[in-house]
């Protein structure tokens, strides 16, 4: 029996990971990965245990893209299975960025290719400074089409048009530099430097967490006009008065922790 591709766990904090496990082939991706990748991602959206996803990967690598073998089948697709293929991917992207709770990327050595994209939709990420970044797709006479809503959001248009024309390779530092990735640690101190990612976020109210984060997608590039105003005077009255925002404020006027930081 083969082993996993992609390992979830859940643990006592609320703490999820996804981890890719492919170390020999360098995590690159294939169609059964994306799969597996989709449907962990479906199940941790609708399990109210979770606190924080973190998305990982075995190995030296966090991933080198698309798969060789995936890539031979998709060179002999009709236009058709192509677009099915597309789609497959696509899906997989929207369900990883839709995901209600917080999510960190956590970047070692190669990301390249669709692996930007996967960092993309993250809502954060941690590089080792020995990790390196490219959108190569043009290499090989391709567009990076299906990660563009993501990384274009991510990095800028204008960083975009040249990282996509070029293919040039580009270090943690110039990512961080450029929005891709939030944090550069050493690579010795990656994991520590999730860690304290999370231990930051588990501080804070689960449901408020995760009304932020929907706030932050339902407001940004909106017009500042009176129905944007009611809705967000509307969001911040119903968390006043929920369960969480009454602990959260009695704990805070009372100088005591708040329920979700009792042991």
């Amino acid at each position: 029996m083969s082993e996993a591709t992609v390992i979830t766990s859940i643990n006592t904090r609320g703490v999820a990971r996804v981890i890719l496990n492919r170390p020999e082939k360098h995590n690159a991706f294939d169609d059964t990965v994306i799969a597996e990748l989709r449907a962990a991602f479906d199940h941790l959206a609708g399990r109210d245990e979770v606190r924080v996803v973190v998305l990982a990967s075995e190995g030296r690598n966090f991933s080198a893209g698309a798969d060789l073998g995936w890539m031979k089948r998709m060179a002999a697709y009709d236009y058709d299975h192509n677009l099915a293929d597309a789609r497959l991917l696509a899906g997989m992207l929207q369900a990883l960025h839709a995901l209600p709770h917080p999510t960190i990327a956590r970047v070692q050595g190669a990301a390249f290719g669709g692996a930007v994209g996967l960092v993309s939709c993250c809502d954060m990420a941690v590089a080792g400074d020995g990790a390196g970044f490219c959108l190569s797709e043009v290499k090989i006479g391709l567009i990076p089409a299906t990660i563009s809503p993501y990384v274009i959001r991510a990095m800028g248009e204008r960083a975009a048009r040249r990282y996509f024309t070029t293919a040039e390779r580009f270090d943690a530092v110039t990512a961080l530099r450029l929005g891709l990735v939030s944090e550069v640690v050493a690579d010795e101190e990656l994991d520590a430097g999730v860690e304290s990612l999370i231990d930051t976020l588990l501080q804070n109210g689960p449901r408020a967490v995760r009304a932020a984060k929907r706030l932050v997608t339902d407001v940004a590039g909106r017009n500042i006009d009176g129905a944007l105003i009611g809705e967000t005077c509307e969001r911040i009255a119903r968390i006043r008065v929920s369960e969480e925002g009454q602990e959260g404020l009695g704990a805070f006027l009372n100088k005591r922790k708040p329920g979700w930081l009792e042991d």
